[in-house]
């Protein structure tokens, strides 16, 4: 045999290897990922499976992060359809997944959510500003000289604002896993960091020292990473209501005979003020598709379909009254019409 045959022969089976795991189907779509995402994932799944007579798809809670992991880990049936994720994928994810051969990547953005920093509805009502979350939760802080950056001292929520309940600082919330500490850690903790000025121009001079200083939650028992499931640290909220808890608004939504949400810079956390940016702690939704499981794995096409119907995430649909706030129209019709052509991200959306 000539050397030209076998290298072909070789690239044959190397390709059949490859693609093997594809071409015995899973009858089941498989979804991973963020906790956020995951009501509205799952109550898209059982009206698809009610409506189609398929199988209805398996969504499990894994954190954004996690999913992630799992996502890119490769093609094949070993491997999910579809990620959830409360934050946009990063670089580093998106190069790998192209690394284990995960090329065709569809983002879709599904509408936004608001973070809230919720307690009892038993407790005091709390009106914070981001520098206040900062302060209170931040491992390190400001000392009396500028420049100077000490442990976190504080203890109670009146150490760090006066005008705050003489009550101790006890927050639950989601692990460094999740899109929300993500999200979290960008919008409030950074957005109450860069409050305070001399700390605001480091971003300048050492952009890593800043993102350290801003990003980084203390680790003293103030802050309790109550892992992925929201509807625990409800319940955790509800036996203490000298505690708070930070989680996404349908949570809040779903639950408001129990927790109530902070305000934050005076501004409640509702439909209308996530949905107008008033809001301060809000963010996009996204989940990831690949490509190279629709049409192999049964289902995908029409799960999509679904989840981009206006029946389902528009503004008067069913994920609106779970808490999801809608993308504005033109968006939902342009992502709908990306979503079903399979048009694949370049990567250039992960540098957003």
């Amino acid at each position: 045999m000539s050397k030209g045959k076998i290298i072909f022969s070789a690239s044959i089976i190397l390709t059949s290897f490859l693609l093997a795991p594809l071409s015995t189907a899973r009858d089941t779509i498989e979804v991973v990922g963020s906790s956020t995402v995951y009501p509205f994932s799952t109550v898209v799944a059982e009206r698809y499976g009610r409506a189609s007579g398929k199988p209805t798809p398996k969504i499990e809670s894994t954190g954004s992060g996690g999913g992630m992991k799992l996502f890119c880990g490769g093609l094949g049936t070993n491997y999910p359809d579809i990620t959830n994720s409360s934050r946009r994928i990063k670089m580093s994810e998106f190069k790998k997944c192209q690394s284990n051969g995960v090329k065709g990547i569809i983002e879709v953005q599904i509408g936004y959510d608001g973070i809230v920093v919720a307690n009892s509805v038993t407790a005091e009502s709390m009106d914070l500003s981001r520098k206040d979350i900062f302060l209170a939760l931040a491992a390190k802080v400001p000392g009396e000289k500028e420049g100077q950056l000490i442990d976190n001292p504080y203890s109670t929520w009146k150490q760090v604002n006066a005008s705050l309940p003489d009550i101790g600082i006890e927050v639950l919330g989601p692990p460094p896993t999740s899109g929300t500490r993500d999200a979290f850690a960008e919008l409030a903790m950074e957005g109450g960091c860069k409050k305070i000025d001399w700390i605001a121009a480091l971003k300048k001079t050492d952009k890593n020292a800043y993102k350290q200083v801003c990003h980084t939650v203390r680790e003293d028992g103030r802050y309790i990473e109550a892992g992925e499931n929201d509807n625990l640290i409800v319940q955790k909220l509800e036996a203490n209501p000298a505690a708070l808890g930070v989680f996404g608004f349908s949570f809040l939504d779903q639950n408001a005979d129990k927790v109530q949400g902070a305000k934050i810079e005076s501004v409640s956390p509702t439909f209308e003020s996530i949905a107008d940016k008033s809001y301060p702690i809000s963010r996009p939704l996204f989940f990831y598709v690949k490509k190279a499981h629709v049409g192999v794995v049964p289902g995908m096409k029409g799960f999509l379909k679904e989840f981009t119907n206006e029946r389902a995430w528009g503004e008067d649909g069913y994920l609106a009254e779970k808490g999801m706030i809608p993308l504005p129209t033109e968006m939902r019709k342009a992502m709908a019409k990306n979503t079903l052509s399979l048009i694949p991200m370049t990567g250039q959306e992960a540098l957003k």
